[in-house]
């Protein structure tokens, strides 16, 4: 931990040297909640998002903030070792083991033609007491096994072993857009029937577990959760297709899984709290968990420390240092390409558009690992071979 703000209502404790203006401003914002409790908590890739920065934890007692969730509900990491050892590999078959990956999983604002089997939906849950998953089911249907844009990317990575690793960054797609806007804009309406005293300015709006509105808003985003994990389930299967058909004798360790968006009922310092982690990921004592780097920068796998102070959390990922418009404004194209061609790394960076997730707007990752060295361990290290952006 680097630095507290103590002139809050509650303390605003951050896992990095300076944030950025904006990001201090909504972490204050936070801090001054009437139900925020113990503290606020800024890992090392905060920068500025809507109403909550992202990179941010927040534990509340008894409320639940949907802009605190965000829109993409339950974004993460999956990411599988294989038994391939990737200097055997040439860079045609990377090429090869890509082409075919685009071929099976739609990129972008893509989805499939067809509706994909109902078996790998989320199961277990009552979809007919859902008001927005019940109506964006049908959609949703077409949407899984599908990456998004933005800065969701599949990437061919290697091992500090050597081995061949596959990672898939992706999340909820319109179903958890819609959700997270449909219950935001009820908060906001609830609240300004309230006279609540949370500044409609600073995006905040909340749902008090003693309303009905809370547990449904809970229980569509448990569910948005459930299918982001199945959507990236459904896109490694797909990709460990293509590598198994390309490459002979593979096999693949169990898939690992985490979630960096979303909202849990959880028991830190005697009490149970709802706690909020915006662009966060769980780092419980022991729970294995993936913070992937930029386009072109090294990604990690990590264990968890358990470390309360942060709710245990920790990043997840670089984070950005200028924003999307402002990265298409500033950075040469060029340059960008050679920097990851020199690298050895297949990429997709072919306009000035695709330089909005360029590793040059994004903070040095191995900067924001040192500073979270009390809250994670880094368990393996992995560099990319080749990538697929959104």
């Amino acid at each position: 931990m680097q630095k507290i703000i103590s002139t809050e209502r509650t303390p605003i404790k951050m896992w990095l040297d300076e944030a950025e203006e904006g990001s201090i401003r909504q972490a204050k914002n936070l801090a001054n909640l009437p139900f925020a409790f113990k503290q606020v908590c800024l890992m090392p890739d905060t920068h500025e998002g809507y109403g909550m920065p992202i990179g941010g934890v927040l534990a509340t007692k008894g409320v639940i903030i949907p802009n605190a969730v965000g829109v993409d509900i339950g974004c993460g990491m999956c990411a599988v070792k294989t038994n391939i050892k990737a200097k055997n590999l040439r860079a045609e078959q990377l090429k090869q083991i890509m082409a075919g990956i685009r071929e099976l999983v739609p990129l972008g604002f893509d989805h499939h033609k067809k509706r994909q089997d109902e078996s790998l939906m989320p199961q277990g849950y009552n979809i007919d007491e859902m008001t927005v998953v019940k109506r964006q089911y049908a959609a949703a249907l077409k949407q899984i096994g599908t990456l998004g844009g933005g800065n969701h990317f599949i990437e061919l990575q290697r091992c500090d072993e050597g081995y061949l690793w596959l990672m898939v960054h992706s999340g909820s797609r319109n179903i958890g857009k819609q959700v997270a806007d449909y219950y935001n804009n009820m908060a906001k309406r609830l609240n300004e029937l309230w006279f609540s005293a949370v500044n409609p300015k600073a995006d905040l709006a909340f749902l008090p577990f003693k309303t009905d509105e809370a547990h449904q808003y809970y229980q569509e985003m448990k569910y948005c959760t459930a299918f982001a994990l199945a959507n990236r389930q459904l896109m490694m299967e797909r990709i460990r297709q293509v590598v198994s058909e390309m490459l002979t004798d593979v096999e693949y360790e169990p898939v690992i899984n985490i979630a960096h968006n979303y909202a849990a009922w959880e028991h830190h310092f005697g009490e149970n709290v709802v706690v909020h982690r915006k662009g966060a990921t769980s780092a419980k004592d022991g729970e294995i968990g993936i913070i992937p780097g930029s386009q072109g920068a090294k990604s990690y796998i990590v264990e968890g420390l358990g470390n309360p102070e942060s709710f245990m959390s920790c990043s997840h990922g670089a984070g950005r240092t200028m924003s999307r418009s402002a990265a298409i404004k500033t950075l040469d194209l060029e340059a960008e390409q050679r920097k990851l061609e020199a690298l050895g790394i297949i990429h997709s960076i072919r306009s000035k558009s695709d330089l909005e997730e360029a590793s040059s707007a994004y903070k040095d990752i191995s900067q924001v690992m040192a500073f979270q060295s009390d809250l994670v361990k880094i368990k393996v290290e992995l560099s990319p071979l080749a990538v697929i952006k959104g």
